[in-house]
């Protein structure tokens, strides 16, 4: 009989409840005994359902309050110094990791956050040291083992392995020079084993142990360190589901196909190409198979006649009782469910599948493969026969006009009219800015009352030029505040936008939009991504109003803003019918017109935001090229077509540039922000080994963190950063947007930059 599995599912509540408990808590609203009745409540919910729709396998111990990345440093005792010692709960030292603490005499800076591979879900990096003292503070799989099953559900647990934790971490500063976290493999594995032990004795069968960095190509030189690792724990676990997903094993299959472990995840979603080696390397063994045959990544519905060829293929070489067949990855990355969306048409609402929905399908899969003969299954997949058929008839129309214009693209779109040593001048005399200009990312708090004149728009309770005063006077105070402090290059604070992305699909042509379809990002920041279900376009300009109106409110410079091509490819639920290649020059066409209709109505700085280009990067090296080549080209072309007065400005957050910086280089923005204060800096060393030649603003202070950071923090900060960059290429600005800040510490911390940009051109004129 072939089983049905889901390795990870949604953690935030259908209703985002687990967000409203955090920030309550946060607040001081509820207390610490409420926040866990909270969560309790979802992982009851998501257990059950999960269960509900026939799935065998039922994740558990992969829910969190915040990150599970945190979760496991926190249970392996893997807390930085300066969070000991504070006279802080264990739940307020997690969450202080996460986004820091400023209150009652404690002031620690957040961890640094990273994506989550080529994911838009970011993860608070562990932090290692020689002196690391691991030990298991709590057995977080074993706790919610027990907690399911006292539900009424039996779980397989999930947890992160131990190889990819030390690799996602990265060396204290305290650490001696040249550390490798991998170097403590050997202290990590008797806290596994005890981990693992208590699971099985606690009475899970299985248990899923996550290992994606086994899709890098970094893992070719861990083979030993995996054999030590999985020989060691493979005698005191559960059986062992060594977990992978998001790419393919490549050449690390030939010693992967080798370790003791009871089962074997593949996703064959993003590489269905790997299944005939990884079946021919495991065939002579006993190790399970298990086939991600549902996406995790994306909201189509499964086609099943897909599915089902790959999973009796699977079965033909190893038989029934050796195949599973799940989700490719956790479903962390769809909503929660289609259940909640009540204004999506009947066809848009037959194309899709949000998590609970595809748990139901990989049941209804693995009910096929078994050789069902219930009457619910065959109609299941007989529905999904037609609703598949419909949606190709659906994605076989185009528009003629856009395919044609991306066909007729030339090289000569893709470059500005002159180098950056030329443009520079010329916009130092338009612009007229000072030496180290200040400017902000682009968006200001949005506040309970920008959120409910929206929602009263939305419900027809005031008119549109009754919200379009409203924005107005939101627009004006912010404008009006950045004249008041000092700031140099402005911005109009973008109130009337609810999403970075999802502002701008909804005023294009070719997208889709949910109600409730949430998806983590961080923390409690969740984010409703748009839906490309066709081709793209632009109808009319997007932007260009709110950006005129603020620019007739002051004499000073305002910067337009717009998300680019590729963020909003990498940050929309894209099409899975054509290239994203093709997707992203659609977009680059449309921003196009954007950026050229702005610089007609008089805006002199335009910021393409591009923080997802390095997310968006295939995870092996060979995938590279071809990807930089279309993703350059796409934020190219969608600024290349203005004058060399025009200053251009992109911004980047929690990337590493190392291995791309030629790319970086290839985008000739006249101006990058990029984000610097939560990584020590260290991307700046990137940028000064290469030579980087136009200009830049590192963030000089984190704004996922509502501590506000002090004046002689943020010259600390410069002056670090003077020592590595030219002090004529240097702009001054926050790490990232403040959309999701307060105004009292947003005031506070802009003050401390315009006066850390003061006593710059005072100190290095």
């Amino acid at each position: 009989m072939v089983l049905s599995s889901v390795l990870g599912f949604p953690r935030i509540g259908a209703n985002r409840e687990v967000k409203k408990a955090v920030e309550a808590y946060w607040a001081g609203k509820i207390s610490a005994d409420d926040l866990t009745k909270a969560a309790a409540e979802v992982k009851k919910t998501s257990w059950t359902s999960v269960k509900a729709q026939g799935v065998d396998f039922v994740p558990s111990g992969e829910f969190s309050l915040y990150d599970h990345v945190l979760d496991h440093s926190a249970a392996f005792n893997v807390i930085p110094k300066r969070y000991v010692g504070l006279g802080l709960s264990p739940l307020d030292v997690y969450f202080a990791m996460g986004r820091g603490r400023q209150a009652d005499g404690v002031d620690v800076p957040a961890s640094e956050m990273k994506k989550w591979f080529d994911s838009n879900y970011h993860f608070v990096v562990p932090e290692f040291s020689d002196e690391t003292d691991f030990k298991l503070n709590f057995n977080k799989a074993a706790e919610e083992y027990k907690e399911a099953l006292a539900a009424g559900v039996t779980t397989r647990p999930v947890v992160l392995g131990p190889i990819s934790f030390l690799v996602l971490g990265k060396a204290s500063k305290d650490a001696k020079p040249g550390f490798q976290p991998i170097s403590l493999l050997p202290k990590l594995i008797p806290v596994y084993e005890t981990l693992l032990a208590d699971l099985k004795a606690a009475g899970a069968e299985w248990v899923q142990v996550d290992e994606p960095v086994l899709v890098l190509d970094k893992a070719e030189t861990l083979e030993s360190q995996y054999v030590a690792a999985y020989t060691a724990l493979a005698k005191v676990a559960p059986k062992i589901l060594l977990t992978t997903y998001f790419s393919r094993l490549g050449s690390n299959l030939s010693f992967v196909a080798k370790l003791p472990v009871a089962g074997l995840h593949i996703d064959l979603d993003r590489a269905p190409e790997q299944l005939d080696d990884v079946i021919a390397a495991i065939k002579s063994t006993n190790i399970v198979l298990s086939l991600g045959v549902v996406s995790g990544r994306n909201i189509w519905k499964t086609d099943f006649a897909v599915a089902i060829k790959n999973g009796q293929k699977a079965i033909d070489a190893l038989g029934q009782d050796r195949v599973i067949v799940g989700t490719s990855s956790s479903l962390l990355h769809t909503p929660v469910t289609l259940a909640s969306e009540k204004k999506l048409t009947a066809d848009q609402l037959d194309w899709f599948s949000f998590a609970l929905e595809k748990a139901g399908e990989v049941a209804t899969i693995a009910a096929v493969l078994s050789g069902s003969q219930d009457a619910a299954v065959a109609a299941a997949l007989e529905a999904n026969k037609v609703s598949i058929a419909k949606r190709r008839a659906f994605e076989s129309n185009s528009d003629d006009s856009v395919r044609k214009r991306v066909a007729a693209i030339t090289p000569a779109q893709i470059e500005r009219k002159s180098p950056f040593t030329v443009r520079k001048e010329i916009q130092a005399k338009h612009l007229n800015l000072p030496k180290f200009p200040t400017t902000t990312i682009g968006s200001f708090p949005q506040t309970k009352e920008i959120r409910q004149a929206r929602a009263k728009l939305g419900k027809g309770e005031i008119t549109e030029e009754q919200y379009e005063e409203f924005i107005k006077k939101e627009v004006e105070t912010v404008v009006r505040f950045q004249e008041k402090i000092g700031l140099d290059l402005l911005v109009h604070g973008e109130p009337e936008r609810n999403d970075m992305v999802q502002y701008f699909g909804e005023q294009l042509q070719g997208f889709v939009f949910t109600q409730n379809a949430w998806v983590q990002s961080y923390g409690s920041r969740y984010v409703r991504p748009p839906i490309i279900v066709s081709d793209v376009s632009r109808p009319h300009p997007m932007t260009v109003k709110w950006s005129s109106y603020a620019q007739s409110l002051t004499t000073k410079p305002m910067k337009g803003m717009l998300t680019g091509p590729v963020t909003i490819l990498n940050w929309s639920f894209p099409r899975a019918d054509v290239s994203r290649e093709l997707q992203s020059k659609q977009l680059a066409l449309a921003l196009r017109d954007e950026v050229i209709d702005l610089e007609k109505a008089g805006i002199s700085a335009i910021q393409v935001d591009e923080p997802a280009i390095r997310e968006g990067l295939p995870l092996r090296r060979s995938d590279w090229d071809a990807y930089l080549k279309w993703a350059v080209d796409s934020f190219k072309l969608s600024t290349a077509g203005v004058s060399d007065q025009l200053q251009t400005h992109s911004h980047f957050c929690y990337s590493d540039f190392d291995d791309i910086f030629p790319s970086i280089q290839r985008l000739d923005a006249d101006v990058i922000s990029i984000e610097a204060s939560k990584s020590d800096m260290k991307l700046l060393e990137t940028f000064k080994q290469y030579g980087y030649s136009n200009q830049i603003g590192p963030g000089v202070y984190d704004i996922h963190s509502p501590r506000v950071p002090g004046s002689q923090e943020i010259k600390d900060r410069l002056k670090s950063m003077l020592d590595i960059l030219p002090d004529s290429l240097l702009f001054v600005n926050p790490d990232c947007g403040l959309k999701t800040r307060g105004w009292k510490e947003t005031e506070a911390s802009l003050v401390n930059l315009v006066d850390g940009a003061k006593w710059a051109r005072e100190n290095y004129a």
